[in-house]
């Protein structure tokens, strides 16, 4: 998958590297010869696997780390592609709510915090990075499931919330962007059922039917950017290009 639309030489910096598709993003632009460096980020960052690829340290809970990866990147290089590929479904103290009577402050503090307040934080380090006069793209990990009209049947409660805070997080920074940048994109996507950690434990069958591997998602992902313009900023796409209502 290439990236025409982009600079050739483009740098792309992808929070959530080490992630299943993260790591999924890295390896495409890295294998894309258009792509001059790619920036991989994650908590504990593995070695570079090439020398296109720059790993940098950061904890989506700590804004410090996240300005401190900004500034390393801006120091290198004028960005063209930030991807936050990061979010959580589950975990120690955070589970899908199936009713109301299972919602706890706790964990709707912590979905908050990864889904919804630290790609706010990273987007407040690296949008001021965007290169200015062609095209440029921001963008976040979201979910269909963060869609408020396409609700149907409830449950997942903090989840959803989280991602649908996402969402209008990133509509609010597209009009702000189109001020300031007005070659630049900034979108939600939701890259489907992909067979990851997140979403392993829901997966409707043990043969993973009717996921995407993360090589798969990556794939489709990089083709919704590639298909962007301006005028799709502050929008929400699925894997396929559709876009999803808010």
């Amino acid at each position: 998958m290439t990236l025409p639309s982009l600079r050739d030489g483009y740098c792309a910096v992808v929070f959530g590297g080490g992630g299943g598709v993260g790591s999924a993003l890295v390896r495409a632009l890295e294998a894309d010869a258009r792509c001059g460096a790619v920036f991989s980020g994650a908590r504990n960052p593995s070695d570079a696997s090439s020398s296109k690829v720059t790993p940098f340290q950061f904890d989506l809970e700590d804004g410090a780390s996240i300005e401190r990866a900004a500034a390393q990147i801006g120091d290198h290089a004028e960005v063209d592609l930030v991807f936050v590929a990061t979010g959580v479904l589950h975990g120690p103290g955070l589970q899908p709510e199936k009713s109301w009577t299972a919602l706890d402050p706790a964990a709707l503090r912590r979905a908050f915090e990864i889904n919804t307040i630290g790609p706010a934080m990273i987007a407040r380090a690296l949008l001021p990075k965007l290169a200015r006069g062609r095209k440029s793209v921001f963008a976040a990990l979201s979910a269909r499931v963060g869609s408020i009209s396409d609700n149907r049947l409830g449950g997942w409660h903090s989840y959803r919330a989280s991602k649908a805070a996402l969402n209008m997080i990133v509509r609010t920074l597209a009009i702000e962007l189109a001020r300031r940048n007005p070659h630049a994109v900034c979108v939600a996507l939701h890259p489907g059922t992909v067979a990851t950690a997140l979403s392993a434990p829901f997966s409707r069958s043990s043969g993973g039917g009717g996921q995407f591997t993360p090589d798969e998602a990556a794939t489709h992902l990089l083709r919704v950017i590639e298909g962007l313009t301006p005028d799709a900023s502050g929008g929400i796409y699925a894997w396929n290009g559709e876009e999803i209502s808010p």
